[in-house]
């Protein structure tokens, strides 16, 4: 459960073998879930206080011993309580809208839950850390740069700063084109590792058919 609501909720529900009421977050708390006094499951809770948890709002998770009677009563038992089910990816939305992710680290989170290999699942999780989005505020900035370089110079020309050249402008963009053409250029071997390479092959019926690949690798 995630939202200001979810320690309310499993107080109702969660009985702790350890008494202490004050919450700590990356804590785990056993005891068991119960229903009007009935004891449903033994479990462990992990809780995770605002704003250090995945959606940046408190959350809780419940980890009983599994079964779908089990999890269907606790699943229950949360929304008789002032739960109400997540949307497909809603964690994920939650943790973008309140500004823990951005927008391409939010889409990296499918690639991971969908990749098909090893490959993929590791180029999801670097865009998951934000090295792209890392790469493309650097390239922002740079431009920025560019731009307050230039406007100093025509707004401030009273003050002793030095001046932008010509020459000096188009350095600074021709590293920026630079930049921009890499990343267009990883964009080709990102959608080969996520969708893999159609091959047709191509010959008589029960005839031995050999299959040639070219690759080449441009190393910078």
């Amino acid at each position: 459960m995630s939202g200001k609501e979810s320690f309310n909720i499993l107080n109702k529900i969660f009985q702790p073998k350890n008494t202490t009421k004050q919450i700590k977050g990356y804590t785990i708390k056993y005891g068991n879930i119960v229903d009007n006094g009935e004891i449903i499951d033994e479990v462990l809770v992990s809780y995770f206080k605002e704003p250090k948890s995945y959606t940046t709002e408190n959350m809780c998770e419940i980890n009983s011993h599994g079964g779908n009677i089990i999890v269907k009563k606790i699943l229950e038992l949360c929304l008789k309580n002032g739960a109400t089910l997540a949307e497909p990816g809603e964690f994920t939305k939650r943790a973008f809208l309140n500004g823990r992710i951005d927008l391409v680290q939010a889409e990296s989170v499918i690639d991971i839950i969908h990749a098909k290999s090893e490959k993929e699942a590791k180029t999801g999780i670097k865009q998951l850390e934000g090295i792209l989005s890392k790469q493309i505020a650097q390239i922002k900035q740079n431009i920025l740069d560019v731009m307050v370089g230039i406007e100093v110079a025509i707004d401030y020309p009273e003050y002793d700063v030095e001046e932008v050249t010509t020459s000096q402008i188009e350095e600074m963009l021709n590293q920026v084109e630079e930049k921009l053409h890499i990343l267009e250029k990883s964009f080709d071997n990102g959608k080969i590792i996520k969708e893999g390479i159609k091959t047709a092959i191509i010959g008589k019926p029960n005839a031995r058919k050999i299959i040639t690949t070219k690759c080449h690798i441009k190393r910078r």
